[in-house]
């Protein structure tokens, strides 16, 4: 069943995505969560007459590798100043031969290839859940932000999926042509997994636009993947991404329904008077509505 809630948008992505043109930075919020602490301080911004907050994945000044992200603390941070809604900005490998760098995607899918070390649910320590995963992103976030992408480009790719590895290296030569013979995704990234899986347990809806940067290392006629080329097409196209956003932000609508807003309603399978005090303490602004106040 679909629950309906006005629509607050956070963007997940690169430390100066709050300073584009025409964001209104209104208050910089420092959260505490049970979890840690958040990547950096969360930017509310007012963008297009609207509430946006922004939260740089890696830290101010790209600080944290992509296991280093306190996920859990980032996902909840925004969940608890009320963000319905993740549009996850990602930089990103191409694994498909139609895709260029400085093009666009938005995938419907995620491979889980990240090695375990990364905290990648709330559950656990005496509360057990499980949450409806098979499509991670939502499909109405999906719609709109391809609809924002392609007033800005024409190049734009729907769907496909977004293979997630451990990082920080690349892949190797091995690995890459692995996944794209088995796995056949559209791009490659390392950031994708955990936060799409603790944004569906935090029931937001959770979008991603990535931008195309580079062939990993699997085309024989195109140089392998560096960081010098990766960051030379990101501030190319920094202004299409920009575009994008501001577009999305614009196109929102005030009101969204969506069964992901109660997704976990029965996805807790530990009896309440069998979880820990402290757990539900922590869990309270995720599942308090389940569990009892």
């Amino acid at each position: 069943m679909s629950v309906t809630l006005p629509v607050k948008l956070g963007v997940i992505g690169g430390s100066g995505l709050y300073q584009m043109a025409g964001v209104e930075v209104i208050k910089e919020h420092t959260v505490t969560t049970p979890f840690g602490e958040p990547s950096d301080a969360i930017i509310e911004g007012k963008l297009e007459g609207r509430s946006v907050f922004f939260l740089p994945r890696h830290g101010k000044g790209h600080r944290f590798l992509p296991s280093e992200v306190n996920y859990r603390a980032n996902i909840y941070a925004l969940k608890s100043l009320g963000v319905t809604h993740v549009l996850a900005v990602s930089a990103v490998g191409i694994m498909k031969e139609f895709i260029s760098p400085g093009d666009m995607v938005v995938p419907d899918q995620i491979y889980d290839r990240t090695k375990g070390v990364r905290a990648s649910t709330f559950f656990g320590q005496g509360i057990v859940g499980h949450v409806e995963f098979a499509d991670p992103f939502c499909p109405d976030m999906i719609n709109w932000i391809e609809g924002a992408a392609r007033q800005v480009t024409p190049r734009v790719h729907r769907g496909g999926a977004y293979v997630c590895i451990e990082g920080p290296q690349f892949s190797t030569r091995a690995e890459s042509h692995h996944y794209r013979d088995t796995l056949r995704p559209a791009v490659i990234g390392m950031t994708g997994i955990p936060e799409a899986k603790l944004a569906r347990e935090a029931e937001l809806c959770y979008g991603m636009l990535a931008l195309a940067t580079d062939y990993d290392c699997w085309h024989e006629s195109e140089a392998d993947v560096s960081v010098d080329a990766v960051m030379a097409v990101l501030k190319a196209n920094s202004e299409n991404a920009n575009s994008i956003i501001r577009t999305l932000v614009r196109q929102l609508p005030e009101q969204h329904s969506s069964r992901i807003f109660e997704i976990a309603k029965f996805a807790i399978m530990t009896a309440p008077e069998k979880i820990p005090a402290e757990r539900r303490q922590a869990l309270d602004l995720l599942y308090g509505k389940y569990l009892g106040r």
